[in-house]
């Protein structure tokens, strides 16, 4: 094993440097029939088979090193088991949806044009986006999970020519993370299992924000890796909808990007004085849901881990790519032929 290992790092290394046949070959055609048996399989269960999986992974690792400390089996079994152990992980994980990390980006894979940022446009577009969230807010007092997920299912499929998918893909049935409070100390929302192609929500997210967190998380489940790229499928697929909850939902969730990039402009303090009063009470229900969630230490491990993961996959920025998704809006809401190429709403 770890010799097929070997052969996939250095298979990743050739995907890196040639992003257009990964995409051509891997993202377009081996991924999604990876995705239709895996995501089959694991649609039968409502519990996560991913979450089973790493608590598994686990329990043999510690229970190899209990073994060893006890002297039961020698030191150099005990390395070769955690050696295959580790081996056959890292092989599934890039067989199954890791080499996805090495397709072409966003600008190139859906022909957007890239815009030279500049202030005088992001405070444009902040303005824009504030007075946007305004009309589009929503009340969730009446939820319906199950017809959130079928609103985003539908905007996947509309959509599914300029976001450049495969569509369906397989099944993305929405499952709760096992252990919720846990991952909500170390601020995760929802996160993607690439082992049997789940989509995870956390539980404890207000339902203000389950429609962005699933239409991102569902992003990944169809190939798109880096976070920021996720956000701006989410954002787009959420705000092209005819539902009112998921355009808010999406809305408010950018806009909290745009209100942190601008924090420090001269201008901030008046721009931010248009927002509305309900719009200012999500914004704080869900700083304090997260704060009341968080658990600091265990926060800032987890960051550093996903950090430390995302560069590891080639994503430079590693957390920061999250914040990403403003350049890709802002070029987007520049894109007027792309607009108008696929119908889409103008930004």
């Amino acid at each position: 094993m770890p010799i097929l290992a070997i052969i996939i790092f250095l298979l990743t290394q050739l995907a890196h440097r040639n992003p257009a046949p990964t995409e051509n070959i891997y993202a377009r055609k081996i991924y999604p029939l990876i995705a239709n048996i895996l995501s089959s399989v694991s649609n039968i269960f409502v519990f996560s088979l991913d979450d089973i999986f790493y608590l598994l992974l686990i329990a043999n690792l510690l229970l190899v090193i209990f073994l060893l400390f006890f002297r039961k089996i020698p030191f150099v079994i005990a390395g070769k088991v955690i050696l295959n152990i580790l081996a056959v992980t890292y092989i599934l994980f890039y067989l199954f949806w890791g080499f996805n990390y090495f397709r072409s980006d966003l600008h190139q894979r859906l022909e957007i044009t890239q815009q030279e940022p500049n202030k005088e446009f992001f405070i444009e577009q902040l303005k824009k986006q504030i007075e946007i969230t305004n009309h589009s807010w929503s009340t969730f007092d009446t939820v319906s999970l199950e017809q959130i997920d079928k609103e985003i299912e539908n905007s996947y499929k509309n959509l599914a020519e300029p976001l450049k998918i495969n569509y369906p893909a397989g099944k993305r049935r929405a499952k709760n993370i096992t252990l919720s409070r846990f991952f909500a100390k170390a601020g995760i929302s929802g996160y993607y299992g690439p082992f049997f192609n789940e989509v995870h929500v956390n539980s404890l997210i207000l339902p203000v924000e389950y429609p962005f967190v699933l239409a991102h998380e569902k992003a990944h489940q169809f190939g798109i890796t880096n976070e920021a790229e996720a956000n701006f499928y989410a954002w787009l697929v959420c705000t092209e909808s005819d539902s009112k909850q998921l355009q808010y939902s999406a809305n408010l969730h950018i806009l909290r990007y745009f209100l942190f990039q601008g924090y420090s402009l001269e201008e901030y303090p008046l721009i931010i004085s248009a927002l509305d009063d309900r719009v200012k009470k999500d914004l704080q229900a869900i700083s304090e849901n997260w704060k009341n969630l968080r658990d600091e230490k265990i926060d800032k491990v987890a960051s550093k881990a996903n950090d430390i993961y995302l560069k590891s996959n080639k994503i430079e920025k590693g957390i920061e790519n999250y914040h990403g998704v403003l350049k890709f809006v802002m070029d987007y809401s520049s894109d007027t032929d792309f607009q108008n190429k696929y119908n889409l709403t103008p930004r």
